[in-house]
């Protein structure tokens, strides 16, 4: 009997059983969501931005993975340097060496990142989060974060304490000591911080969920009253950075901003290895390992592992040989453009905003009183239901995949891998256009998967 471990002819033997499997041992609600909207597709392979079938369809990626599949699926250059990283057989994790990747990739990521020192590598975007909740709080010596409401940091118990979505923080109190601030609202964070508690503010220079930007000149204004306080700013680029919004950094599309702590994750995996990475400035660093006997005081067990490590270096190489970030900024320009002008010929799409290749397409109440009394219908079910069903038949019969933004919001959001190019654009708008005349005239599958939804809706209550 062999003792060799097959993983092909596991997959090949069970792989059939894939949604019965994580019904019986996984999240169990994630398959029955799946078929309920139609998604509960079997996807065979992936490469770049595409996905495809046992029959042989493709599948454009609108989604990315929210965001981890910057460089799409396999890309060749990582996948060669995940190979070449094994075949090495280091001596990773010693925990008592030091390594020459993790100091590699920390090299390379802040030669991206003007007025940044140093860097803690953990495994995901919420480790960032939470060391930099850590971090800001004991340089500073202060209890109290201020994060934005709707946004989205993470869901592990520090960074949920920054969680702007109520639905995400009920039945987990009690957190940390938080407040939320309006985004943009320079009043309501000086109003906080005259109270002389608060470690630093949080923010998505812009938020994943709804695809908010933070307007013009907050962030640098921000900056300037946490300094005057001695709070720290935090950017959470864990969606938002590694060229997403057509800069390396999105806080970078405004001159002057220099946080003082940068939380990435998601593209810096390639979408193989999990890593997270909290950039900092060096006095921050310096403070919280003040000595020799504080020097694990702040730690991750897979912390700077060499496939990550690897991973990352790969990712960084591949963004600057082929000028990922100015070809996002430049496809999604075309992206942004050729939605915009849709806005004018159909009533249900309310707005078209985001930069580079984060997109957020807003519907709205129409004026018409026939489609106007099916909107209200929908909206009296639960808010979010029209976005949910423009989603669905462009899966199922243009084989796009996109989402929501985020629950009871009617905003798609578009975060496709940033190697789509001008045949991608067109392919989407096409199925997108298609999908809004087929809502405006007022039948097929889009209303008819309405009254599923609606259906659905009532059931839940």
């Amino acid at each position: 009997m062999s003792t060799e471990f097959d993983l092909g002819a596991l997959l090949a033997e069970r792989g059939a059983e894939r949604y019965e499997l994580h019904g019986r041992y996984l999240n169990h609600q994630l398959p029955r969501m799946l078929h309920t909207i139609g998604f509960d597709k079997v996807y065979e392979r992936g490469e770049g931005a595409y996905f495809w079938d046992a029959d042989g369809n493709d599948y454009l990626d609108m989604l990315a993975g929210f965001g981890v599949m910057g460089l799409g699926r396999h890309h060749p250059v990582v996948r060669k340097a995940l190979h070449d990283v094994l075949d090495a057989s280091l001596a990773d994790l010693t925990r008592f060496d030091c390594q020459p990747l993790p100091g590699l990739l920390a090299e390379k990521l802040l030669a991206h990142s003007p007025h940044l020192d140093r860097v803690f590598f953990g495994n995901s975007g919420t480790e960032a989060v939470e060391t930099a909740l850590k971090f800001a709080r004991y340089a500073t010596g202060k209890p109290r974060v201020l994060y934005c409401d709707h946004a989205f940091h993470g869901l592990t118990t520090g960074s949920l304490s920054v969680n702007g979505e109520g639905g995400f923080r009920d039945g987990f109190a009690p957190l940390l000591p938080d407040t939320a601030v309006p985004l943009g609202d320079l009043d309501a964070l000086a109003r906080e911080l005259k109270k002389g508690d608060v470690a630093a503010l949080i923010v998505e220079p812009i938020q994943g969920k709804g695809v908010l930007e933070a307007p013009p000149g907050y962030l640098r204004a921000a900056q300037e009253l946490l300094h005057r306080h001695r709070a720290l700013l935090i950017a959470d680029e864990v969606q938002t950075g590694l060229g997403r919004t057509g800069d390396f950094y999105a806080y970078q599309h405004e001159d002057g901003v220099e946080p003082d702590l940068v939380c990435v994750a998601k593209a810096l995996s390639g979408g193989y290895v999990p890593v997270g990475a909290t950039l900092g400035k060096d006095w921050i660093f310096k403070k919280v390992y003040s000595s020799m006997d504080r020097v694990l005081v702040h730690s991750a067990s897979f912390g700077s592992n060499a496939q990550a490590m690897a991973a990352g270096l790969a990712v960084l190489s591949v963004m600057e040989n082929e000028q990922i970030v100015a070809g996002a900024r430049l496809t999604g320009d075309l992206l942004k453009s050729r939605l915009t002008a849709l806005i004018d010929k159909y009533e249900l799409l309310a707005d078209v905003r985001g930069r580079g290749l984060m997109i957020g397409i807003e519907f709205g109440k129409p004026r018409s009183l026939k489609l106007r009394s099916r909107w209200t219908m929908l909206q009296a079910a639960r808010k979010g239901l029209f976005a949910q069903m423009v989603v669905v038949p462009l899966l199922q019969r243009h084989r796009i995949l996109t989402q929501v933004s985020g629950d009871h919001l009617e905003v798609i959001k578009l975060i496709p891998p940033l190697v789509v190019g001008e045949a991608e654009v067109d392919r989407f708008v096409d199925a997108f256009t298609e999908v809004m005349d087929d809502a405006h005239n007022g039948g097929g599958l889009v209303w008819d998967f309405g009254r599923t939804l609606i259906k659905q809706a009532v059931a839940n209550r």
